[in-house]
């Protein structure tokens, strides 16, 4: 055990958040995701949903301020008619967290995929709700 980690944090996680560099991204994946197809690197944190993980990754991990929006979402498919709640939560967390933070980007479901594959890792979760799929651009100290 260390002091002030988050529990949550596993030890393999952990040492994808140190070996991240300014500009690397990783995925924290819904249950729905193809997590273990599209990845470089695969974290299972299977068990655990997406805004727990995110709050404690904050945490650690300072975000992009060199970019307009270091945080991206999957949006929402045209046609569909889900609505997803849990972007709120996001915004909270991330707020929250004194990140430097306007808005989400919102990515298409294919360049998503597109680019959690030029990802430097995927978290799988055993999130449920759908589009809770998020990207985090890793900014400096």
């Amino acid at each position: 055990m260390l002091k002030n980690i988050p529990p949550i944090i596993a030890p393999e996680l952990m040492k994808i958040l140190m070996e991240m560099g300014h500009g690397d991204e990783i995925v924290l994946a819904d249950g729905n995701f193809p997590a273990a197809s599209v990845a470089q690197r695969l974290v299972r944190c299977d068990g655990h949903g997406v805004p727990e993980l995110l709050e404690a990754i904050l945490t650690l991990l300072p975000l992009d301020i060199y970019v307009d929006r270091p945080v991206g979402l999957m949006s929402v498919v045209p046609g569909d008619k889900t609505k997803p709640t849990i972007w709120e939560q996001y915004r909270a967390i991330v707020k929250a967290s004194g990140a430097k933070f306007s808005d989400f980007e919102f990515i298409e479901r294919f360049a998503f995929y597109e680019r959690a594959k030029k990802a430097y890792a995927v978290v799988a979760t055993s999130e449920k709700a759908l589009y809770a799929n998020i990207i985090l651009k890793k900014g400096v100290l």
